[in-house]
This record gives C-alpha cells, sequence and structure tokens, in this order.
C-alpha cells in the first residue's frame, strides 16, 4: 500500500524525486487560468463600444454627415445586440450645428434625441462665451445639447478613457 501511494506522489529520475500529482496540479492551474482568461475577454466584448465625433466646421454637408455616423453606429451594433455611446462634440465654427438659432441639423437632433438611444451631443463653453461676446447677445443652444468648459479638453477626456475618435 505505502509503495502504491509513493507511486502516485512520486517518481524517481537519476536519483531525484518528482511530484507527479505536482504535474497534474500545474495542468489543472494552467487550465483555470486560460479559462478564465477567455471568459474575462469575453466580459470585455460586452462593453459598450464607444464613439466621439467631433464636429468643427460650420459646413451643413459635415453636420449631416456626423449625425449619419452616429446613426449608422448605432443601427449596425444594434443589430449585433451590442451597446454603443456616442457623443458628438461641437466647437469653433461646428457650434453653429447646436445652435437653436442657426442650426441646419436642428430638426434631425431632435428626432435622433427621441429615436436612438445613447447619443450625446456636447456643446463647448468657450466657444458659445466667445461667439457671445462677438455677437453681443445670448446664444442659444438646443435643448439636446450638454455644455462643457471646453469641447477639446472634453474629446482628450473620452479618448483617454479608450473612446474611438473620428472627424467628419
Amino acid at each position: 500500500m505505502m509503495r502504491q501511494a509513493r507511486a502516485l506522489f512520486s517518481k524517481r529520475r537519476n536519483g531525484k524525486c518528482f511530484c507527479r500529482l505536482g504535474a497534474l496540479a500545474g495542468a489543472a492551474i494552467a487550465a483555470i487560468v486560460v479559462l478564465h482568461g477567455q471568459a474575462g475577454a469575453a466580459e470585455a466584448d460586452k462593453k459598450a463600444h464607444r464613439l466621439v465625433i467631433q464636429v468643427t466646421e460650420n459646413d451643413p454637408a459635415v453636420m449631416r454627415l456626423a449625425l449619419s455616423n452616429a446613426v449608422n453606429v448605432t443601427q449596425y451594433y444594434g443589430e449585433l445586440g451590442e451597446e454603443v455611446e456616442i457623443e458628438i462634440v461641437a466647437y469653433g465654427p461646428g457650434l453653429h450645428m447646436l445652435r437653436d438659432d442657426t442650426s441646419p441639423v436642428k430638426a434631425r437632433l431632435k428626432s435622433m434625441t427621441e429615436s436612438l438611444v445613447g447619443v450625446v451631443f456636447t456643446a463647448c463653453g468657450n466657444t458659445i462665451e466667445t461667439m457671445e461676446k462677438t455677437e453681443g447677445k445670448p446664444v442659444p443652444i438646443v435643448p439636446q445639447a450638454k455644455i462643457v468648459k471646453t469641447g477639446v479638453a472634453r474629446i482628450m477626456e473620452l479618448q483617454e478613457q479608450g473612446w474611438t475618435y473620428v472627424r467628419p
């Protein structure tokens, strides 16, 4: 009986003793690590896709393209059953996209906000201040937009958090 137990737990090779169960335990641990890594990768795959779109031109075609990019990405990942977050940041001349008095895409902003989940519109506070000084009056922003201190810094923060950047 003692010989059988010794046979299970050790093997002599060139006068040295090796643990047979140690090799089995090592293989089991390796399998657990691989399976855990696969589970972690699967969880990472389930994480929402995140896209930041920059609009800096007072050009209706560029604004429409940015909105179309957002719709297309939302639809694509929606069909795959995956989540997506999109933030469209407008600053400089592109702020006209989010101005209540000059936006050529105001109706589309409203309809997108009502029909799409996960799309946010962000206006640059510095640009608003500059336009107000230049125009001598308050600059109205569409109700669908939030205002941040600086649009460029907002884009930087999102990129530092792993967001994908697009400029149409």
